[in-house]
């Protein structure tokens, strides 16, 4: 079988897969993490929350009884899972680096390593700026990074699998890198019921940054900014800031 090839939309085809493919994440223990931190360094005193690459909502879906939430995602296809995993969220299409909303927030969160789709310092350094002009005085947020030169193994191969009585997934991956930045091409091979098999390949293009340096951008961008080691996954840790 030929693949379809590597230029589409990442989640474009398999936003439909997504939650199968990561069943075995437990965002429910992750959100009571999160509140924790939130309850610690936040310094407002409101309850709106702005999600960025929110995905299918998974996260939301545990936050919504705490907080008025919007979440933005750039998949429109994620966006239309989310909206039916989840009630009582605002969802819009929007760009973390670029998105432009009519209010501040008391808490904006960019997790499972999704910053990391910004590639360069440069556009980090945009969109560190952008949550800060999103974040009332004494807002925090919390982001979740991808993994740095020092945590990321190139040529390691990766395998998750789903299967259940109608439908077997297998999603198989070798990392690469190039500069500064992970390039990891998933191939996806999905045998449905009474469906022929399917073969998707993705390409995952992700900024490696290192936390000094991420540090500093925090700061410089308006946000007193800390890493915290221990994360909600191996390896990545949690930068948090807070509005000055």
């Amino acid at each position: 079988m030929k693949p379809i090839m590597k230029k589409q939309p990442i989640y474009k085809k398999m936003a439909a897969y997504y939650d199968l493919i990561y069943s075995w994440k437990n965002y429910k223990k992750e959100v009571s993490k999160i509140k924790q931190l939130i309850k610690k360094y936040k310094k407002s005193s409101g309850y709106d929350l702005l999600e960025t690459a929110c995905g299918t909502g998974k996260h939301a879906q545990y936050l919504k009884d705490s907080f008025s939430i919007t979440a933005i995602d750039m998949s429109q296809e994620m966006l239309t899972i989310a909206r039916k995993n989840v009630k009582g969220v605002t969802f819009k299409k929007a760009d973390m680096m670029t998105f432009n909303l009519p209010k501040k927030f008391d808490v904006i969160l960019c997790l499972f390593s999704s910053i990391g789709y910004v590639k360069t310092y440069a556009h980090l350094k945009k969109t560190l700026q952008n949550f800060s002009n999103h974040l009332k005085k004494g807002g925090i947020v919390i982001i979740e990074p991808w993994l740095n030169k020092s945590t990321y193994i190139p040529g390691m191969p990766d395998m998750q699998t789903y299967s259940d009585t109608h439908i077997k997934i297998a999603r198989l991956s070798a990392a690469k890198v190039k500069g500064n930045v992970s390039i990891i091409d998933l191939h996806y091979l999905i045998a449905e019921k009474n469906k022929d098999i399917q073969y998707y390949v993705e390409r995952h293009e992700m900024g490696m940054f290192e936390i000094d340096r991420t540090l500093k951008l925090m700061e410089a961008a308006g946000l007193k900014a800390k890493f915290i080691k221990n994360g909600l996954m191996k390896d990545r840790g949690l930068y948090i800031g807070i509005k000055q």
